[in-house]
């Protein structure tokens, strides 16, 4: 009897999802509905850089769509509902689905939905296309939270209770443009490495491969980043009160480059006077063709991607800015393309400070970043958040509403010499866990209005850390396990003030 009512369940579950297919309003189209029951487990095809699935144990209804004919969604629904909903951000050039953090979180019961950000990965020099650019701007996240809620509603016959959004790097960034742009599409948003004005940042990663193409004597390779870091580090580790390989704040940190250069008949772990001096450009605010700073520079230690740029910049000028195939990025300039690229994409910008509609709808929002991040780096991010603070009554009335994590040690998202791994977009899951587990953090914070005050980074068997929201940073008690985050204690942090 037991058998043939789990079988007259199944039939009864893939009859409601089968009854998902076909069209909705506002362009939406369910093109398969399909009940998936694991047997034991299941995943899907495809989604690669990064966001393959893991294995995913629960029954769900799995909704593949699109919206107005361009914009692919995706849309899991599992048959034990949490009663949430969870958007999953896409980074880099999207074109592919966010699997990794749909099977994460399934099966603690949200029903979660991605979207490939109006374009597909295989879709040659999309950017040349004007709707395929504003949807992957903006436009397709906002749309697809639209079309998941009126699903959902469908499905289990009453829409989510709370929804939320979890994403790093460009999923970050999607994350700012929810707060920003389309307040009311999630109550909470977790945000990670977002690169809040991003063309900027993309022309320091041009510009600074362009000129060690251009000079293959100072051209830095990995090994020569590598050392680098690590004799910064070395430099600066012990003054959060532990040496553990990680600095806890760069601000903190002073490193004088003249320590890296070769003495007379040195050639291992040193620098040549070319290569130095590169790095001394590189590190130092990027100037504009008058002399003037662009940006702030790197933090003391943090490294970068050597090599040439990458396809993604190519599409943004080639593609977007002059729609040429066969653009020459040797006539790239840095202000004239900036300019230009703010121009074609203007949203792709995601550092706006009104944010009144967020804050008045009591929606929160957690972002993250890694201080050691060398793609997306952690300064922008950190001034962004000063200028919200500023912007909305100081830093102790945003905190009601945004608070901001700096994770040491920390590369893109995830990797790097310190934890790295605390519930975040692409991160292990620990379910329920809100001390651990940032997401549930963001979850208590708006079902229960308690902020997070800290929250729990593991380094997979080696320490756990505490992370502390700025102005704060984690301190070393002086007699505990240096490995356990219990040794540590959220205390101010001067070397952030200015945030204050």
């Amino acid at each position: 009897m037991a058998v043939m009512a789990l079988a007259a369940a199944a039939a009864l579950s893939a009859g409601f999802c089968s009854a998902l297919a076909g069209n909705h309003p506002d362009g939406v189209r369910v093109v398969r509905a399909s009940a998936i029951t694991p047997a034991p487990v299941w995943k899907p095809e495809g989604s690669e850089r990064g966001y393959r699935a893991q294995d995913v144990r629960v029954p769900l209804c799995r909704v593949e769509g699109t919206i107005e004919g361009t914009i692919g969604f995706e849309l899991w629904l599992p048959d034990q509902w949490n009663g949430r909903l969870l958007g999953a951000g896409v980074g880099g050039d999207a074109g592919i689905f966010n699997y990794l953090d749909m099977s994460l979180r399934v099966g603690e019961g949200f029903a979660t939905v991605t979207t490939d950000s109006g374009h597909k990965i295989s879709q040659a020099r999309w950017m040349t296309d004007a709707k395929a650019r504003i949807d992957y701007e903006h436009r397709a996240v906002h749309l697809t939270a639209l079309a998941a809620k009126g699903l959902v509603a469908r499905h289990y016959g009453k829409g989510p209770d709370r929804s939320y959004f979890t994403g790093c790097s460009g999923g970050g960034r999607q994350g700012l443009k929810q707060m920003q742009t389309y307040p009311l599409d999630y109550d909470g948003i977790l945000s990670g490495a977002p690169g809040p004005y991003m063309p900027l940042i993309s022309v320091r990663m041009m510009w600074f491969s362009l000129m060690q193409k251009r000079n293959p004597a100072g051209a830095l390779s990995d090994a020569d980043w590598a050392l680098y870091e690590a004799k910064a580090t070395a430099a600066c580790d012990a003054k959060d009160g532990v040496v553990d390989g990680v600095v806890e704040n760069p601000l903190a940190c002073r490193f004088r480059t003249a320590t890296l250069l070769c003495k007379p008949g040195q050639t291992d772990g040193c620098l040549t006077a070319p290569k130095r001096a590169m790095l001394n450009i590189i590190i130092a605010p990027m100037k504009d063709e008058k002399g003037r700073a662009m940006d702030g520079g790197l933090l003391p230690g943090v490294r970068t991607r050597p090599g040439p740029p990458s396809p993604l910049l190519r599409a943004m000028w080639g593609d977007a800015v002059y729609n040429d195939a066969n653009w020459d990025e040797e006539t790239f300039q840095r202000t004239a393309d900036l300019a230009k690229v703010n121009a074609a994409m203007p949203e792709l910008r995601a550092d706006k400070t009104a944010i009144a509609p967020f804050i008045a709808a009591n929606r929160k929002a957690i972002i993250y970043q890694g201080w050691a991040d060398p793609s997306v780096i952690a300064g922008p991010t950190l001034d962004y958040y000063q200028r919200l603070a500023a912007a909305h009554g100081g830093l102790a009335k945003l905190q009601d509403h945004v608070r901001l994590f700096m994770v040491p040690g920390m590369y893109h998202c995830r990797g790097g010499p310190g934890a790295d791994q605390f519930g975040a977009s692409a991160q292990a899951a620990t379910p329920g866990d809100d001390a651990r587990d940032m997401l549930w953090s963001l979850i208590r914070w708006v079902e229960k209005g308690e902020a997070p005050r800290s929250v729990v980074a593991d380094k997979p068997g080696q320490f756990t850390r505490r992370l502390c929201p700025v102005p704060q940073s984690a301190r070393y008690d002086g007699m505990g396990d240096r490995n356990a985050a219990s040794s540590y204690a959220c205390v101010n942090d001067s070397a952030l003030r200015r945030a204050k």
